[in-house]
């Protein structure tokens, strides 16, 4: 992907969340749309928590337990403390990452953060998720798709506002993968489709979608759950981020919040 322009006027998704994580990479513009949104959505940053929380444990989860050596981390936002590489290399020094995603801000980031230092066991490639012929020949080049591979798409198919769409990129994604690959999924969800009439909450949507350069699109649990339609889904299934293998020390109180999550392999 050609360099693009940087433009800090305009609130992008990766640097808002990198701000409700209490990072540094963010510009006045996210900070203001960042403020905006949580006065209206106040769980935003358990939210927001709750996801990196989910990719900490099932990336675990996937090294300790089910062998994988091989993620590719699609939407991987800016990197911050606790990225996927470092968290399976954590149990597996040998596990290979590649992360995609488009934003330039984040592309930047990542080739001062995640530069060639391993022996090119990490690579970031920048390409749009949708592109999937462009992702999967980049991600070749670092991973072995012959064999199991660990797809992760974490606060990014919201991203895609047709449902058919979004379900046609996972399923190019998993039927490029090898028997016993896994794929892992975390995004908006309404968990009562009457939340959507919330004032709040509607006018939270209506303010991101008008504000950042990337809008995004909740979905109701069963919108959701097709994205595991023909693979096997791990317990306990379907469930808010927080409700997903929690363990004693997470940060994020054990409270639903409207981000859902699921993991299930490919037979």
């Amino acid at each position: 992907m050609a360099d693009t322009p940087i433009d800090t006027s305009v609130a992008h998704t990766a640097r808002v969340w990198n701000y409700w994580l209490g990072g540094t990479d963010n510009y006045p513009a996210d900070r203001e749309v960042g403020d905006a949104i949580r006065e209206l959505m106040p769980q935003i940053v358990e939210v927001a928590r709750g996801d990196r929380g989910f990719l900490r444990r099932v990336v675990t989860h996937l090294v300790r337990e089910e062998g994988v050596r091989q993620f590719l981390d699609i939407g991987a936002g800016l990197p911050t403390a606790g990225n996927t590489h470092e968290v399976a290399r954590a149990h597996a020094p040998e596990a290979r990452v590649v992360y995609v995603d488009n934003d330039p801000s984040v592309l930047a980031h990542a080739r001062r953060l995640l530069g060639d230092t391993d022996g090119g066991r990490t690579r970031f490639v920048g390409a749009d998720l949708r592109d999937t012929g462009a992702v999967l020949s980049s991600a070749r080049r670092t991973l072995d798709l012959d064999r199991p591979v660990a797809l992760t798409l974490l606060g990014t198919l919201g991203h895609i506002g047709d449902a058919e769409e979004a379900m046609g990129v996972v399923r190019a994604y998993m039927d490029a993968l090898a028997p016993g690959s896994f794929l892992a999924v975390c995004d908006g969800v309404y968990a009562d489709m009457e939340d959507i009439a919330d004032e709040r909450t509607a006018r939270a949507l209506r303010h991101w979608r008008e504000a950042v350069a990337q809008p995004y699109h909740m979905r109701s649990v069963g919108e959701f759950g097709r994205f595991f339609d023909g693979l096997e889904l791990a317990e306990p299934g379907i469930v808010s981020v927080t409700r997903w293998r929690p363990e004693p020390d997470d940060a994020v109180p054990l409270v639903d919040v409207p981000q859902y999550c699921g993991l299930a392999r490919k037979l």
